[in-house]
């Protein structure tokens, strides 16, 4: 008898432990706010609804319960532009504040928005952001001279911002000359100036989290990876080793250095991961660094500072 009533015991205490750990997971990513996730240069929400630019983080996020926005702005144009069309979409939706999340382009969007509507934002996490600069965008703009160049290219790059606008169901404008200007190491330290330069060292290294936009404390973290090859059956890998050879023997991910990936608490730059892995593409094709699992972490941090 005893013994059974030990083991009903430890049964139940089981069962207990079960509902509490699921409870728990079910609530993993839950956040205060909302997370919104901003895409960077050439990015989108979705083609069709089916094609994520962020493949499958939304959904991982969602799972655990966060509720998660992905906005469409502009594929191709200025970060001011872009941060504009962002700050404009927040306003829309009835949340008093929000999580922001942007990738490569995404950051700095993400600052401008920040700067315009302090008061709606909780928080900005950069990945793989361009916080310093591209030096990519500086040897582009070097080697495609004068303004007939330009504007070819630029012509070319706006075709294929209208091409995404249509797949993905948007009318935003393209500017694409705009949008290389402002990713140049030059025009990205003209903005962090205008920003006040709010979450950016001057010595390539981890601040405070807690950041001071007219009078509203927003809390800014960045990760990001450090290395263009990841994966030999990623076909962007190729690319990505042709656009790091910019960087020369700096640490980089093909299109952002290490140094200008950091804004406020730098959580790492050591992550087996490439810019376009930062994103979960190619569909998931990326190194040892798994990106849904650094999303994931992160809303669960953002959790516990209830935010």
């Amino acid at each position: 008898m005893k013994q059974t009533i030990q083991t009903l015991s430890t049964l139940v205490l089981c069962t207990l432990l079960l509902v509490v750990s699921a409870s728990a997971n079910a609530n993993y990513t839950k956040t205060k706010y909302p997370i919104v996730l901003v895409h960077g240069f050439s990015g989108f929400d979705s083609v069709g609804g089916l094609i994520g630019y962020f493949h499958t983080v939304p959904y991982n996020l969602r799972r655990s319960g966060a509720k998660v926005y992905v906005p469409s702005v502009s594929a191709f144009n200025s970060s001011q532009a872009r941060g504009e069309q962002l700050a404009n979409y927040l306003m829309t939706l009835p949340e008093s504040k929000f999580n922001l999340i942007g990738h490569s382009q995404g950051s700095p969007t993400s600052r401008v928005a920040a700067s315009l509507i302090p008061q709606k934002v909780a928080s900005i996490t950069s990945v793989n952001g361009v916080n310093g600069g591209s030096k990519v965008a500086d040897v582009l703009l070097g080697i495609i001279p004068g303004d007939v160049g330009q504007s070819l290219v630029a012509g070319i790059l706006n075709s294929a911002g209208s091409l995404i606008n249509f797949f993905s169901g948007s009318n935003n404008p393209q500017d694409a000359l705009a949008s290389a200007i402002s990713l140049s190491t030059q025009s990205t330290l003209q903005l962090n100036q205008a920003l006040g330069n709010k979450g950016i060292s001057s010595s390539c290294s981890s601040l405070s989290e807690n950041v001071n936009i007219n009078g509203n404390n927003i809390k800014m973290f960045s990760w990001s990876g450090n290395r263009p090859f990841t994966n030999v059956f990623d076909i962007t890998d190729g690319f990505l080793g042709v656009t790091s050879l910019a960087f020369g023997f700096e640490r980089n991910d093909g299109l952002v250095s290490v140094c200008s990936s950091k804004l406020g608490r730098v959580i790492s730059t050591t992550y087996q991961m490439n810019h376009v892995d930062a994103i979960n593409h190619l569909f998931g094709v990326r190194g040892w660094t798994n990106p849904v699992t650094l999303y994931r972490t992160h809303a669960n941090r953002l959790r516990n500072k209830n935010l």
